[in-house]
């Protein structure tokens, strides 16, 4: 009996070991593909009345999310990224010369056949993760869907002969999806997305007039009652105030490629070095996960042993408790590691987001501000434009 007891005691040790050698030996194992998804183009030719305009809103930068990142979320970098994946998202779909007009917009209201809304998931350097739903005019929505994918290390190798963004395949991912469901539509839903665009965006500047061409359902579907004659003078002037609005849309379009190459540089050393905290962060908790869980079971064991009658067992006993308690004492001093290597990467953060701050751009006669407040001023420019209509029409300005 008492060399069972034994056997068992000196088991607990050797079982402390094996979970510690197999914690730590599994700790560096991260696997992750290189391959890059192609991205799709159209290569037939698209008449103009079936082009689509798009319109890719800010994404929401997601700091109400609980993060899958390891490392904390910096809110400048996020609300920084919000703007910037956007723009790589355009200029896939732009490359892949199956749309009409793509812009990035300020928010959902702008005047486009189909809209991409996003949420940042988690963006770490090494894991992104990208919430996307996309939506045409007339409510129906074509899909709503979670992109994901982890860089390799070779993806910010200073050597490597072609730099590329790490994440490129998640916007062709993205690109791709929506190219596949609109090859799905047919020519005369595609024009009925074009003109309820124009409906809405006709009702929105001059309801009394345009009001009962369009409708929409509890659903939020919309549906067109009525056509307005071609020659129509009031849907003249409303076209002509909806390339005005499209004027300063494209203006915004050359803030937001300034904003993403100002921001290139320092965003890129930022996503270099959070990827390499993040694989350490994730490698030292591990770690100290398993030095601190094999430090308990032998100290536990040694507790067991060196009650034994045995004076070699209690020997043991003795050396295990000393090395269990190393073992957790290094597990805690790995966990305080991790929280310098997080604080040292907040500090770049922070310096990431002063850098890439930008505070207005210029629109002809005036200055526009956009520091945190682009989808205010396309409001104010909205309002100006009924403005403009109301003097036109000599009526009074919804």
């Amino acid at each position: 009996m008492k060399s069972l007891t034994h056997c068992l005691k000196l088991g607990t040790v050797l079982i402390a070991s094996v979970v510690f050698a197999l914690l730590t030996g599994c700790a560096n194992k991260v696997v992750k593909s290189t391959a890059q998804t192609p991205l799709e183009v159209e290569n037939a030719s698209i008449p103009e009345s079936e082009l689509l305009d798009v319109g890719i809103v800010i994404f929401d930068p997601g700091l109400d999310l609980e993060s899958q990142s390891v490392i904390p979320v910096f809110p400048e970098i996020r609300k920084a990224e919000s703007q910037y994946f956007p723009v790589q998202l355009m200029e896939a779909m732009q490359r892949s010369a199956a749309w009409g007009a793509v812009r990035v917009v300020p928010n959902d209201q702008a005047a486009v056949d189909v809209t991409v809304t996003g949420e940042i998931g988690s963006s770490d350097g090494e894991l992104l993760i990208l919430k996307v739903n996309a939506f045409d005019a007339t409510g129906e929505k074509w899909f709503s869907k979670e992109y994901s994918q982890k860089a390799s290390r070779y993806s910010y190798d200073p050597a490597a002969r072609v730099r590329r963004d790490p994440f490129s395949s998640v916007y062709n991912e993205i690109a791709n999806d929506l190219l596949v469901h609109k090859r799905n539509l047919s020519a005369d839903y595609v024009r009925r997305i074009r003109l309820v665009t124009e409906l809405k965006f006709a009702r929105d500047f001059s309801p009394e007039a345009f009001n009962n061409h369009v409708s929409v359902d509890q659903q939020g579907l919309y549906t067109i009652n009525r056509l307005p004659a071609d020659d129509d003078p009031m849907l003249e002037r409303i076209r002509t105030i909806r390339e005005r609005d499209y004027l300063f849309i494209d203006t915004l379009q050359e803030y937001y490629g300034t904003f993403v190459k100002e921001m290139e540089n320092p965003y890129q050393e930022w996503r270099s070095q959070s990827y390499s905290e993040a694989i350490e962060v994730r490698k030292l908790r591990s770690q100290a996960l398993g030095q601190t869980i094999a430090g308990v079971a032998s100290v536990v064991g040694g507790v067991l042993a060196a009650g034994s009658s045995n004076s070699s067992a209690r020997a043991a006993g003795s050396v295990a408790v000393v090395g269990g308690g190393y073992l957790i004492k290094e597990g805690f001093d790995r966990r305080a590691n991790s929280k310098l290597h997080v604080e040292a990467l907040r500090e770049l953060g922070e310096s990431l987001g002063s850098e890439v701050e930008s505070h207005y751009f210029e629109l002809e006669d005036r200055t526009i501000t956009l520091e945190g407040s682009v989808e205010n001023q396309y409001d104010q420019w909205r309002r100006i434009l009924r403005d403009i209509y109301d003097i036109e029409t000599g009526g009074v300005a919804p």
